[in-house]
């Protein structure tokens, strides 16, 4: 039975699971970015506490789309504060340029896993998922002015940066070092193979280039292939099912902010 195709919105692509699946593309994606890449492997968990990391990051992504406005505002406080102190060469976590890129990420990286899940996007829906996107840097220190008009705007935004991207050795062997699990406990790095496939699959091929990732012809063919059985093997799974690891995220979330309420209008169930 064909399931229903998620609406092309934050709420709608955020709660998939297949979201979360593709968050090491996203952060690998973040720290090619000179600035953010030295900020990172200066300051970052995401080797030493991958755990702590990844529930950290996706509390904002969480409760930024589905929480209330003062789960909003008690997460975004939350990162403020653990961005003071961070500074590194060339990089201050509050820089509003810096910020762009980071939400940028969040809706290419979006964009694209439910593309690759869902089937293309028509331009109307394509433009609907980037303005609600916007709220990833806007609820930080991105003034919306600075957010790309259009979705026309964005691409010759993301072409250009991604175009001068250069990643120095430093960052390079923290990505490479992430993409063997870091000191994450032995179970997940043993399972590290398919995870490491599969982020590397996503990444834009000059991103992929940057960090020096060997990516053959045969490996981009099992890479299609495993896309063409996955999306539809996906999109047969019920709901429920699709979006348990988001209602997980979004519980441990509200435990951690102080939430009263159990659930807010949208959230994935």
């Amino acid at each position: 039975m064909m399931r229903r195709r998620p609406d092309p919105t934050v709420q709608g692509v955020v709660g998939e699971a297949v979201f979360l699946l593709s968050s090491p593309r996203r952060f690998l994606t973040e720290i090619a970015l000179a600035p953010v890449g030295r900020g990172v492997a200066e300051h970052s968990k995401a080797l030493t506490d991958p755990i702590a990391r990844f529930r950290n990051t996706s509390a904002y992504i969480f409760l930024v789309a589905f929480g209330s406005d003062e789960e909003r505002r008690a997460v975004v406080r939350f990162v403020n504060r653990a961005h003071a102190p961070v500074r590194a060469e060339g990089y201050n976590a509050f820089d509003p340029k810096l910020q762009l890129w980071i939400a940028a990420v969040m809706f290419h990286g979006g964009r694209d896993i439910y593309e690759r899940f869902f089937g293309p996007l028509d331009r109307s829906e394509a433009e609907r998922m980037y303005r609600e996107f916007a709220v990833y840097g806007t609820a930080l220190q991105v003034p919306a002015e600075l957010w790309p008009a259009d979705l026309a705007a964005f691409e010759d935004y993301w072409d250009s940066v991604v175009a001068d991207l250069v990643v120095d050795d430093t960052v390079r062997a923290y990505a490479h070092a992430l993409l063997r699990g870091g000191h994450a406990p032995w179970y997940i790095r043993a399972g590290m193979s398919p995870a490491r496939f599969l982020t590397v699959g996503l990444l834009d091929a000059r991103i992929r280039d940057a960090y020096g990732l060997l990516w053959t012809d045969p490996q981009q063919r099992r890479f299609d292939r495993a896309m063409r059985v996955a999306a539809p093997l996906y999109r047969a799974l019920p709901l429920r099912v699709r979006h348990l690891p988001a209602s997980l995220v979004l519980r441990d979330a509200r435990r951690r902010f102080g939430a009263r309420s159990a659930t807010a209008d949208g959230a994935p169930a």
